[in-house]
């Protein structure tokens, strides 16, 4: 098992994410909210939860991905891999798994660049479009990363907006 959560604020993007939208991340850290519709109806969901639920996701994007267990789920221990080179170490804290809702998210662990944690949840409306919001607070977790300043952020942005294409994808090819 790798050691223990690098943040004091474990599951805070459960309220924010499943709860009322901006009710608010802890201060202190950067913050990340993006919102993309990625397809629409049932199967465009099941698809995407799916393969969100599997790490497929993660593995198109394209990062490398170990996990403890072959689905999400809470306490599962999955290891991030960036350009074969930065381990980033994770612990799932939560999931939901509803009719029109799925997703997880995952508090960083001992070893990990940053401090933290990143959700990922999908939703079905009523008119059946289908969402991925990219909910996250982070904050520096050793030199390279402070060194790296702005950077961070932006690289967020842009890993967010990568989910939203390969789900997006995914969701187009379940029609």
């Amino acid at each position: 098992m790798t050691g223990g959560f690098t943040y004091s604020e474990v599951g805070a993007t459960l309220d924010e994410t499943v709860g009322p939208l901006g009710g608010g991340l802890p201060p202190g850290y950067s913050q990340l909210r993006h919102r993309v519709r990625i397809g629409h109806g049932e199967a465009a969901f099941r698809a995407a939860a799916d393969a969100l639920a599997t790490f497929r996701m993660h593995r198109r994007l394209p990062v490398g991905v170990t996990a403890s267990a072959p689905r999400a789920e809470t306490g599962a221990e999955v290891t991030v891999t960036l350009a074969g080179v930065v381990r980033a170490p994770c612990r799932i804290v939560w999931v939901v798994d509803e009719p029109d809702r799925y997703g997880w998210a995952y508090g960083t662990l001992t070893g990990h660049p940053e401090c933290g944690e990143e959700a990922f949840l999908l939703t079905r409306d009523g008119g059946g479009d289908v969402r991925l919001d990219v909910v996250a607070f982070s904050r520096p977790g050793g030199r390279a990363t402070r060194a790296l300043g702005r950077l961070v952020p932006i690289a967020q942005r842009l890993y967010a907006r990568r989910c939203g294409m390969v789900l997006r994808g995914i969701a187009r090819s379940a029609r």
